[in-house]
């Protein structure tokens, strides 16, 4: 299936990756349509920070994915569904489960049951590699058994069982995509690479961090999108979930490291009891194997850590873009 020239809708667009996806989809030649999470502030998330081309030939959809009828309405008419939207904060899910519930399973449901509806002809469902939890073995290939280690990811496995059914009961052509750690640009401080970059900038001197032993497989998100739009053209993708990964792992600690170096040699990691997660909770190593997208697309990763880090501490380094977090707050 050939994207270009195709009506998109990508929702959850105003976050991290959905964002960068929007932005590569325009770039590929392809028809828009943004699902933006409704506010009364008008706010579009990460795309207000878009070029103003490129955001006058977006057709924006604020809505909310837990509404069926909202989520029908903007899938008419669309070619392509890349289904991103989610509650993905892990303490969090701690916190809220009901949540996770209402948006990552019932907000995936919406979606498969109105591109069932409407005839969507590919639906790509966002998974992730915390489905897998602690890996049992590496590296981590679809077959890997799942588990629920936290209450995101139990949402996310019953999201991808649900897109599954749909396309085992009703043929929908369903892709369950699920990428491993991604980072860059735009990406929350809930996550460790911007918690470590931006509390460095702010001239922190007591690096404040968890665990520093789990291992994560890191993938630039440029990378991650070209992975989604390279699945969305593959037929034979379809009724199967498929890793992006790199195929490596590294410590939190060392990541952490390379940050310090690059940017305070003199700043020290410090132990912040809030910023664990409970010992049965931790996924302590995810490494992912990518031969399943590799076999079926032309997919590989463009950038390794060391360029996808200095990227991405250029764009904190920009004044506009670091006033937008808060590094001395532990965010959940």
């Amino acid at each position: 299936m050939e994207l270009r020239n195709k009506k998109v809708l990508v929702t959850g667009a105003d976050g991290f990756i959905g964002s960068h996806l929007v932005e590569a989809l325009l770039d590929h030649g392809c028809e828009v349509r943004a699902f933006v999470f409704y506010n009364s502030f008008n706010n579009w998330g990460w795309l207000d920070t878009l070029p103003a081309d490129k955001l006058k030939s977006l057709d924006v959809f604020a809505g909310d994915i837990r509404d069926p009828n909202g989520v029908s309405q903007a899938m008419k008419g669309t070619d392509v569904v890349f289904h991103l939207a989610a509650l993905i904060a892990i303490p969090f899910s701690y916190h809220s489960p009901d949540s996770y519930v209402d948006t990552n399973i019932k907000g995936t449901l919406n979606v498969l049951q109105a591109a069932r509806q409407q005839g969507a002809a590919r639906v790509l469902v966002t998974s992730t590699s915390e489905v897998y939890g602690t890996a049992q073995y590496t590296p981590i290939d679809e077959k890997h058994p799942y588990q629920g280690q936290s209450p995101y990811s139990a949402t996310k496995i019953g999201a991808d069982r649900l897109a599954e059914s749909f396309y085992r009961s009703f043929e929908t052509p369903v892709v369950i995509v699920r990428p491993f750690n991604t980072y860059g640009p735009r990406q929350s401080a809930r996550a460790v690479i911007p918690t470590v970059i931006t509390q460095l900038l702010y001239g922190e001197i007591k690096l404040r961090l968890g665990s520093l032993t789990p291992t994560r497989d890191f993938n630039y998100v440029k990378d991650t999108v070209q992975g989604f739009i390279a699945l969305a053209q593959a037929d034979a993708a379809i009724g199967q979930e498929i890793n992006i990964a790199t195929g490596e792992e590294h410590s939190i600690g060392d990541v952490a490291r390379v940050l310090i170096a690059e940017l305070n040699p003199d700043a020290k990691i410090v132990t912040d009891e809030q910023r664990l997660r409970p010992k049965a909770s931790e996924v302590f190593r995810l490494m992912g194997d990518n031969t399943r997208i590799t076999t079926l697309t032309s997919w590989r990763p463009a950038h390794d850590l060391n360029a996808g880090l200095r990227d991405t501490i250029e764009w904190f380094k920009q004044p506009d873009n670091l006033a937008r977090y808060k590094s001395w707050l532990y965010n959940i």
